[in-house]
């Protein structure tokens, strides 16, 4: 009987160059594997064009304004009365930007060029607020803007109403009827002139009033599309230097009689004392 003898393995074949070479992809054949991929050539950039010299030399004019009184920072709590001794920055520099304002800026104010005719101002506010509203459209309104969730809300702070304040107002009444007003800080202690100026400024009435917590009504003739024209200002202005407000003399007396009478004033014994 044949023995099966184990057959001897052999060797895996080496692979030779040629046989590399031979597997090699021929130029003739596509293969879309491995084909190198060409990028269509990208296309010039435009030149960028000259500006137009034209344009310079003829700027459009800013816009005109007709609102009928001076553009402040803030008109409550400004006094236009008091005339500064100084100020921290040139008057050349418009909070408003160069070039947006029909009006030359005075430091403190931008004062209006035309002359104001009051009995007209005044006849275009009545007509604008119309008839007086009734009881049940004040509740309905006050009902709908008084609560703290309501959207159509403007916080007023230490600076007062501001002359950006004025633009928000409006922008709130184009859907609005009302915009609810809340005082913060400072101005709050005299809420009888905040009332005054939002009333006098934007045209509106003040239908509600509630500690800080005000409402400031449109009018009901009121066009959103016939809007003043308010130019804002792009940064707050340096507050100029005003004198002191309480002088080191007092009128009619000497430098030693006013600090006699003073050193008198405080080593007197006290009316009566404040506890914390």
């Amino acid at each position: 009987m044949q023995k099966l003898l184990p057959r001897p393995l052999s060797a895996p074949p080496k692979p030779s160059f040629s046989c590399f070479f031979s597997h090699s992809p021929s130029k003739t054949t596509y293969d879309p594997p491995f084909s190198p991929t060409s990028k269509p050539p990208k296309p010039p950039k435009p030149k960028p064009k000259p500006p137009d010299p034209t344009t310079n030399r003829n700027p459009s004019p800013p816009p005109k304004s007709n609102l009928p009184f001076d553009f402040r920072h803030s008109y409550s709590e400004a006094d236009p009365s008091l005339e500064p001794i100084g100020f921290r920055e040139p008057k050349r520099f418009s909070p408003f930007g160069p070039g947006r304002l029909d009006r030359e800026w005075t430091g403190t104010s931008a004062p209006a060029r035309d002359e104001v005719d009051g009995c007209r101002v005044q006849e275009e506010r009545t007509r604008v607020l119309g008839e007086p509203l009734t009881e049940e459209e004040v509740d309905r309104l006050v009902e709908k803007y008084r609560h703290s969730d309501c959207y159509r809300q403007i916080n007023l702070g230490k600076n007062g109403v501001t002359h950006n304040m004025l633009d928000d107002v409006h922008n709130h009444w184009k859907r609005a009827e009302a915009v609810r007003i809340k005082c913060l800080g400072v101005p709050t202690l005299d809420m009888d002139n905040v009332c005054f100026h939002l009333e006098d400024k934007s045209g509106g009435k003040i239908i509600y009033r509630h500690i800080n917590v005000l409402l400031l009504y449109r009018g009901r003739n009121y066009d959103p599309k016939n809007r003043p024209v308010i130019p804002l200002m792009l940064w707050k202005p340096y507050a100029p230097i005003y004198p002191k407000l309480v002088k080191n003399v007092a009128d009619g007396l000497t430098f030693e009689e006013t600090k006699e009478m003073r050193n008198r004033g405080l080593h007197s014994p006290a009316i009566m004392k404040l506890s914390k």
